[in-house]
């Protein structure tokens, strides 16, 4: 089965040799937004470890070409389906994995509607599935619900600092409505969930055009394209960049170890990058000539990300193993032949 590309044979060589995954073998599995970036990297290596895989999703980010290769798999099925509106799912799923949501700050400002649905009225959805199939159920939130932390390195237990109605809210909101749902059901129905918060992942397949782009797909778009890097403000917020395989890693041991039923999980790279930095970086890697220029900070945008990890190394055996440079120079490959 073909993944088209060496950089992503490659990441999905190393996950298998890493993770056993027996239990997974002839499991059937739901993934929502399984045609987007983390979704059909895990589509990919669930099929590896022969799970049947169901991917849901609408096509309003993710793109047909991630998941062109595995098409015509028996054991995968395409639902291009709303999940804030299926009727088509057959409540018999033994793993439903919701990333279903709009991820790009520019993206979900044009459709904050549609991101607040998607991780409320969407969640609701799966997890009345996971109940009638008695599923475990893992969802993909993200470090946004600390909004603008004064805890640095930020753990599961800090309660965040958001704004609830700035232009971000859309999605920091609906995360954490997400979040309480999910544990809601956990608490009233018993439901074995499980919650990622994911921090700043990269890698092939994060898209880099128009809204959707994101740091990283956006400046190697720039340096490929022999345009300038736009850093905004003065580049000084940080971030906390994980390579694609390490965070599919994480949330996969999430899924199926025995210790994490109930659990919130940081998943992300508790080294701190600053924007600036990663600019001058991808242009280094990337041989390239290009000028830094500087647009405004935009508004409610933080300025720290850097999680603390100590509950995944003790629950999973987990932290990154792909330093910066190397899962930048595999994504800058990536992006030379498929931009």
């Amino acid at each position: 089965m073909s993944a088209a590309h060496p950089i992503i044979e490659t990441g999905l060589d190393e996950l298998s040799s890493t993770l056993s995954l027996s239990e997974i073998k002839d499991s059937k599995i739901l993934i929502s937004g399984g045609v987007g970036f983390l979704g059909s990297w895990l589509c990919d290596i669930l099929l590896r470890k022969l799970g049947k895989v169901t991917c849901v999703d609408d096509f309003s980010t993710g793109l047909e070409t991630n998941i062109s290769h595995i098409s015509e798999n028996k054991d995968f099925t395409l639902l291009k389906e709303d999940i804030t509106k299926t009727n088509e799912l057959d409540g018999k799923y033994q793993y439903i994995l919701h990333l279903a949501s709009i991820a790009s700050p520019d993206a979900y400002q044009v459709s904050p509607t549609q991101t607040l649905l998607s991780n409320s009225l969407g969640t609701l959805n799966l997890l009345e599935e996971a109940r009638k199939g008695d599923s475990t159920f893992l969802y993909a939130s993200t470090s946004e619900i600390y909004g603008d932390p004064s805890v640095i390195p930020t753990p599961e237990d800090y309660w965040g600092y958001t704004n609830p109605i700035g232009i971000r809210s859309c999605y920091d909101e609906a995360k954490r409505f997400g979040e309480a749902l999910v544990m809601a059901y956990y608490r009233q129905y018993g439901l074995d969930i499980r919650i990622v918060r994911i921090f700043n992942t990269y890698g092939p397949r994060l898209r880099a055009d128009g809204i959707y782009a994101r740091a990283v797909s956006k400046f190697i778009s720039q340096v490929i394209s022999d345009e300038n890097l736009t850093v905004y403000g003065d580049g000084s917020q940080t971030r906390s960049f994980t390579y694609v395989t390490d965070t599919i890693d994480g949330i996969l041991r999430t899924l199926t170890s025995n210790l994490t039923k109930g659990e919130v999980l940081n998943l992300g790279n508790p080294q701190e990058t600053n924007i600036l930095e990663l600019a001058k970086i991808i242009r280094k890697l990337a041989r390239s000539s290009s000028r830094i220029t500087y647009g405004p900070l935009p508004l409610d945008d933080p300025k720290r990300r850097k999680p603390d990890i100590a509950k995944a190394k003790k629950l999973l055996g987990w932290e990154p193993k792909i330093l910066l440079e190397e899962g930048l120079m595999n994504t800058i490959s990536w992006y030379r032949n498929n931009l």
